[in-house]
């Protein structure tokens, strides 16, 4: 059976983990990050049909291309929401959190999400096919600093939970994958040692286990996967 992903964010982190998982299990792949050299080095590394297509995920044009590729290899049948933007660092409390900066959050975190959602679904639907949306505990929680990014999750859930009743053909997952040791993270916690958090490899099981099994739409919890 022909699979296809496209996978947002895929140069570092999660999104480069999962990436190399499913093209592990056999997927093709279309990958985006805004960095391009470091985008190729991880399609460069990966078995299958893998294509790069680095640009800004805020850029419709950009989500445009990225169908557009994915349709070239016969058509996406999942869709990886993982890029998205931390903000300020260290994190600000809401009383002083930039307003210019919390536009720029939800415009990578939930417009953007949104947008690349829009374009794909017309192929995810005749394929019946997937939307796998990153979230967070920040999205369910209440710490302080996460309010911004914490805020933008919060919508993305909603997006996530609307487009599922909206959306009978497909399934729509929205995944927190945990504390993980990654980039973002790292910016989150300036100057902390973050080492004993588990890296991102460690959850990407739980990702093709889902995509294996196609549970029912709805929040996962990536770490309490029973594989």
């Amino acid at each position: 059976m022909h699979q296809l992903a496209i996978v947002t964010g895929a140069s570092r982190g999660l999104g480069r983990a999962v990436a190399t998982g499913l093209a592990a299990a056999g997927w093709d792949l279309v990958l985006d990050a805004r960095g391009a050299d470091a985008l190729a080095a991880v399609a460069a590394g990966l078995p299958g049909r893998v294509v790069a297509v680095p640009g800004d995920i805020t850029d419709a044009d950009h989500r445009e291309d990225l169908v557009a590729a994915a349709d070239a290899l016969g058509g996406a049948t999942l869709v990886v929401n993982n890029a998205g933007a931390l903000g300020p660092s260290p994190l600000p409390g809401l009383a002083e959190h930039p307003l210019d900066a919390l536009r720029e959050v939800f415009e990578a975190n939930v417009f953007a999400l949104l947008g690349l959602t829009q374009v794909a679904l017309p192929g995810l639907r005749r394929r019946g096919g997937a939307v796998l949306n990153i979230t967070s505990d920040a999205a369910v929680e209440h710490y302080a600093g996460w309010g911004g990014y914490g805020a933008s999750k919060a919508a993305v859930e909603l997006l996530s939970g609307v487009l599922a009743v909206e959306e009978p053909a497909i399934r729509v997952w929205w995944a927190d994958p945990g504390d993980l040791r990654t980039d973002m993270h790292r910016d989150a916690f300036p100057g902390e040692d973050i080492s004993d958090r588990p890296l991102p490899e460690t959850v990407v099981p739980a990702v093709l286990h889902v995509l294996a099994t196609r549970p029912d739409s709805g929040r996962i919890r990536l770490t309490e996967v029973e594989l």
